[in-house]
């Protein structure tokens, strides 16, 4: 249950930083914001990790890890940004918060030999339809064509989330390894890849204005929550439960975000209260 909940929490934290995220788009470029928020989260973690006890990994595991943070948060979290701007924020997590528990699934099956029982299944599939329903409902029709490059972006998203979560379970049913110890070398990892596409793509580091302190303090609240605090609940998840399960637990962000807008007043779309409760029986599935 340690897993499911922490899963859970990362949702939570993910709902409540995208909300900062989104207004982040106009002063950031997506590589400089994953760029910064990866920073941050180092910059409070990795003293911890001096601090606090750690094993000692083989070269093997650390390249693991190095590779899980690469792929997870290097490129996953930049095609998320750059399928964000293309898409808008629904029709992005529409594909890449519903394609990458299926994929997670798929892959820790084929990898880790982790099978699903038949109430599992059905638990993700109701997430996954209320994710879609509560997406869709809140869209609108704007006759504008599909952003296919966009859509590539997510799809390659969920596939980067996928594989850095099956990673990370691998390791964690092999080694002790700490959460702190695997969120640190995971972001160490996520940020090597994101400094060689800083200077291949040549993008600008700061944001415009380079010196209005909104936006730096908005990235440093959404960063601290939506990254850090997230990275560690995410790896206690992948430790105490299977990938998919904490995969597809993890989507339910996008639901909760609807908690969240109903409690700070705002309207939400119509219909979307019965799709919440449809993910949170799917939720209860998952925890049986």
């Amino acid at each position: 249950m340690t897993g499911e909940i922490a899963a859970l929490l990362t949702a939570c934290c993910w709902a409540l930083a995208a909300r900062l995220y989104r207004h982040l788009g106009a002063s950031f470029n997506a590589i400089s914001l994953n760029f910064w928020k990866g920073l941050i989260s180092l910059l409070v973690l990795l003293p911890l990790g001096f601090l606090l006890p750690s094993i000692e990994l083989t070269s093997y595991q650390l390249a693991l890890l190095l590779l899980s943070g690469a792929i997870g948060i290097g490129l996953g979290d930049t095609f998320f940004f750059l399928a964000l701007r293309r898409l808008g924020d629904r029709q992005c997590l529409l594909v890449a918060e519903t394609l990458a528990p299926l994929i997670t699934a798929l892959l820790a099956m084929l990898w880790l030999s982790e099978w699903l029982l038949w109430q599992h299944w059905l638990g993700m599939a109701l997430i996954f339809l209320a994710v879609e329903r509560v997406l869709r409902a809140g869209s609108t029709s704007s006759g504008t064509p599909l952003n296919w490059s966009g859509l590539q972006f997510a799809a390659l998203a969920a596939l980067c989330q996928a594989i850095g979560a099956v990673i990370s379970r691998d390791i964690f049913l092999h080694t002790e390894v700490s959460v702190l110890q695997a969120s640190n070398w995971r972001f160490l990892g996520g940020m090597a890849i994101i400094l060689v596409l800083m200077l291949l793509w040549r993008q600008r580091p700061l944001p415009r204005p380079a010196f209005c302190w909104r936006p730096w303090l908005v990235l440093l609240v959404a960063a601290l929550v939506g990254t850090t605090a997230a990275m560690l609940l995410q790896m206690l998840a992948f430790s105490h439960t299977k990938a998919a399960i904490a995969q597809t637990l993890l989507a339910t962000s996008i639901v909760l975000s609807l908690l969240l807008t109903k409690l700070l007043g705002d309207a939400i779309p119509k219909g979307s209260i019965h799709w919440t409760l449809a993910a949170l029986l799917g939720v209860g599935l998952l925890l049986a």
